[in-house]
């Protein structure tokens, strides 16, 4: 086989040679927003639209002049990018230290988007990654020395630290990318060289699946780190569970939970879509209600809601336009005052169920207690969410969830496990304490199931008063 390898030299004249034309447009279409993106500054902060535009007019006259001398100087494509996107994310640190709470929210979505820009669209060596990401820090730190207002924990809570992971996911999704691309114009040469190498393609394939998973992996060890483990979850009641199965290795549900004076707060969220996509909105709605409820100390679940909407509305530039973002998500919010045994909660179209303790049993009834039927997010005729409030008993159990676990298909016919037989299996089984609860519930669903694939993410919640 050793006379059907391409020579590395080879390999990487392909490779410069097949991306270098993508990376040239990329590189002028960023110029262009660069200076275009000035007219916001203007509207949104006037008072600093001046030092933003003759900040955004250097990075783009530097990137431009190397540009146009690459072949004069020798400087390659992915340097002359480098030094946009370095020049950008210097900017944007810049921009960030003279914002004040509200601009630097909104900013911090932009800051965001140009690394997952970056890590969608650029090709480089590791090495240039690590000095964006270690450049990037330095100067968010420097200009906010110089000239932030806003303490450390603002800055942290309000896009600093959910920033700074998107970066880092950024660097393991360029590595990826690259030696992927690498290695698939690595084995298209060698294929095109001799059929001998068939074989050999074929274990290439497995390994970049493996570091596909693996870069994957890595996301869903950054949303882990931001839901709560089950132990964190269920320590703050008498009597919980949480089921939580996603369908792919990151998840588009999420839960929340967060107590103070003896009342518990809890959400039960499904976001738009599953894996990666939802996974990144699960990132926001977490980092939302740490806000919200933490540091703005908002405490009605209706109201958590409402705010909700507008930060996902604001962050993700929703405004009904034709082609733009719908993305949103359905969540309940419920706070639990552990010494009224009151309960409220807000929702967004996703109901929730409550067994009595005198009705527990089998032939007893569920209460259900419905949503407002809007998503958390943009909609056509929103309106302000409702805030229900229900006094409780002691051995109450109330159950929130997301629609995965009725919308499973399976069964004898392949068809839906439907919100009836749910309620039946909860009724069948509340009788008993709530680790037998979940095992019962993950029986009847994988049961149900069988050999289908699992349709949704499946998030299921019992917590007894």
């Amino acid at each position: 086989m050793e006379e059907t390898r391409v020579p590395e030299i080879n390999v990487k004249q392909e490779f410069y040679r097949s991306t270098e034309k993508f990376h040239v447009i990329a590189c002028w279409v960023g110029m262009a927003l660069n200076i275009v993106w000035f007219l916001s500054d203007y509207f949104v902060i006037p008072h600093y639209w001046i030092p933003f535009f003759i900040f955004r007019a250097s990075v783009t006259g530097i990137s431009l002049a190397v540009l146009l001398s690459r072949k004069i100087t020798g400087v390659n494509i992915y340097t002359c990018m480098f030094i946009l996107v370095l020049g950008i994310s210097i900017q944007n640190a810049y921009m960030w230290s003279v914002m004040d709470i509200s601009h630097f929210q909104k900013h911090a979505f932009a800051y965001m988007v140009l690394f997952i820009g970056v890590g969608m669209l650029v090709l480089w060596e590791l090495r240039l990654s690590i000095i964006l990401l270690i450049a990037t820090i330095i100067s968010n730190i420097a200009f906010y020395i110089l000239n932030s207002k806003l303490t450390v924990d603002e800055f942290i809570i309000n896009g600093g630290l959910l920033t700074f992971t998107v970066a880092v996911f950024c660097v393991f999704l360029i590595r990826t990318r690259y030696r992927l691309t690498y290695r698939e114009i690595k084995s298209r040469l060698e294929l095109a060289k001799s059929k001998e190498i068939i074989e050999e393609a074929h274990i290439e394939v497995v390994n970049q699946k493996k570091e596909i998973t693996d870069s994957i992996n890595y996301a869903r060890s950054i949303q882990e780190s931001l839901i709560p483990l089950e132990t964190h979850f269920t320590k703050h009641f008498k009597d919980s569970f949480v089921l939580f199965k996603p369908k792919d290795i990151v998840s588009g549900d999420f839960y929340w939970i967060y107590e103070k004076n003896n009342i518990v707060f809890y959400a039960t969220g499904d976001c738009t879509g599953h894996g990666v996509p939802g996974g990144f909105m699960t990132m926001l709605g977490i980092s939302f209600l740490n806000e919200i409820v933490e540091v703005k100390g908002i405490t009605t679940p209706s109201e958590i809601l409402n705010n909700m909407r507008e930060k996902i509305i604001t962050t993700l530039k929703q405004h009904g336009n034709f082609g733009e973002s719908k993305d949103g998500m359905d969540i309940t919010v419920c706070s639990l005052d552990k010494n009224k045994k009151e309960f409220q909660y807000a929702s967004a179209n996703n109901a929730l169920y409550i067994i009595k303790a005198e009705k527990a049993g089998h032939g007893q009834e569920l209460e259900i207690y419905r949503a407002d039927k809007q998503p958390c997010g943009f909609y056509l005729l929103p309106k302000p969410f409702t805030n229900n409030i229900i006094k409780l008993e002691e051995g109450d159990a109330i159950y929130t969830f997301s629609d995965g676990f009725p919308d499973q298909f399976g069964g004898p016919t392949g068809r839906k496990y439907m919100h009836k037989q749910f309620k039946e299996v909860l009724l069948q089984n509340a009788h008993l304490n709530f680790t037998e609860q979940k095992n019962l519930l993950n029986a009847s669903f994988e049961n149900w199931r069988g050999k289908q694939d699992q349709v949704d993410d499946v998030l299921v919640i019992g917590v007894k008063v």
